[in-house]
């Protein structure tokens, strides 16, 4: 590459070097004017050209001129601040990118998982304002019934060696929640079904309904979830509820390049237009 194509630019005191074809793509923006010395405020100094704007919020304008995509840090809030810097540089995709700031804010998801515990069996209903996660749970949540002339001790939680069951995937009352219990069903007739819970990538399977809540608890832990509270929900049945959230990061706000500057179309909408 001829150090012709490279520019060096110093924005408020940080400096960045990059192709001048990738400052100059926007054809009536400011900083195509720049780079053909046709604006006066930019200046050369030591052979950078010196702009005196924040250089930290820069950093994310360059971002967008190599990728066509706005990704924000989850932490972001600088949104008018950034949309300040893209109007100087008369960079209008970027402004209407910006202008979707509601798309751009992080939200957070939520779970309960509620648990209730009643002689030899345990009941789970996990609600979740992502679908998605209950997708994830109901993939990875297997039952297994069991029928035995003897119903194991409840406080084991050994499986029974060499024993075929038919798999269950938990209950599905809506896109927001699921349900399923495990542990000891005795009947009248000294029969008794037996219901074992395994949580992949966990290949134990567990009757408890103890050790059953700690694994579900460690699984939504390992998907980046954090316990914010603890409640009973019910004295009468004494109800237990855990509630989790997780922030979810929003997606990058994507350019069409196919289309003319200024036409903006979302990560899915694009796809579909393929």
């Amino acid at each position: 590459m001829s150090t012709q194509e490279l520019v060096t630019l110093n924005v408020g005191g940080k400096i960045f070097t990059t192709r001048s074809s990738t400052i100059k793509q926007f054809p009536a923006s400011r900083l195509t004017r720049m780079l053909d010395g046709r604006d006066q405020e930019f200046k050369m100094v030591g052979g950078q050209i010196f702009v005196d704007r924040d250089g930290v919020l820069f950093s994310f304008i360059l971002d967008f001129l190599r990728t066509h995509q706005l990704l924000l840090p989850t932490d972001f809030s600088d949104y008018l601040r950034l949309q300040r810097e893209a109007l100087f540089y008369e960079l209008d995709p970027l402004v209407d990118l910006l202008n979707q700031e509601h798309l751009l804010q992080p939200r957070p998801a939520l779970v309960e998982v509620h648990f209730l515990s009643r002689n030899t069996q345990a009941f789970f209903r996990v609600f979740s304002s992502c679908c998605k996660t209950i997708e994830m749970l109901t993939g990875r949540i297997t039952v297994f019934v069991e029928q035995t002339l003897v119903a194991p001790t409840w406080r084991s939680n050994s499986f029974p060696p060499q024993m075929t069951l038919p798999p269950l995937p938990p209950q599905r009352p809506s896109y927001h929640d699921l349900v399923f219990h495990c542990g000891s069903d005795s009947s009248t007739d000294n029969q008794s079904g037996i219901r074992y819970v395994s949580i992949k990538p966990d290949n134990r399977k567990l009757a408890n309904g103890t050790n059953v809540l700690g694994l579900l608890i460690d699984t939504l832990l390992m998907e980046d979830f954090h316990l914010v509270s603890t409640r009973t929900v019910s004295s009468e049945d004494k109800t237990e509820c855990y509630s989790f959230e997780r922030i979810k990061r929003s997606e990058a706000l994507t350019m069409n390049k196919t289309l003319k500057p200024g036409t903006i179309l979302m990560p899915q909408q694009s796809e579909k237009k393929k």
